[in-house]
């Protein structure tokens, strides 16, 4: 059975109020997710998911991406709890002025 790629082009990064999270319809009765909670004026980007099917793609990121459009849009701090978040702010430093001073800390940004 051959399996459907999908190509990042395709899809839409999508914001679920509701469940918390930003997502990606793959298609296939599948989601790439990036979870996050709200606090007063901050933001915890708490788990991000893309289903093995789906990897390589580059899906995590254009869920980061998004993800982080809106903290910014919102005028949100960033608590990168998820390790994809972290891994993706430490390579960005055009993120990294929407970090809280605790989490700018613990990824020993100053």
């Amino acid at each position: 059975m051959a399996r459907r790629m999908t190509t990042p082009s395709s899809l839409a990064v999508r914001h679920n109020l509701e469940k918390e999270r930003f997502e990606m319809d793959l298609g296939d009765g599948s989601f790439a997710i990036a979870e996050y909670r709200l606090y007063p004026g901050k933001i915890a980007f708490t788990h991000t998911e893309v289903p093995p099917a789906h990897e390589g793609q580059g899906l995590g990121t254009m869920l980061v991406i998004a993800a982080l459009a809106y903290a910014r849009e919102h005028g949100l701090q960033v608590i990168p709890i998820c390790p994809f978040f972290s891994a993706y702010i430490l390579k960005h430093p055009e993120e990294q002025d929407l970090l809280d001073t605790a989490s700018r800390k613990r990824l020993k940004l100053g």
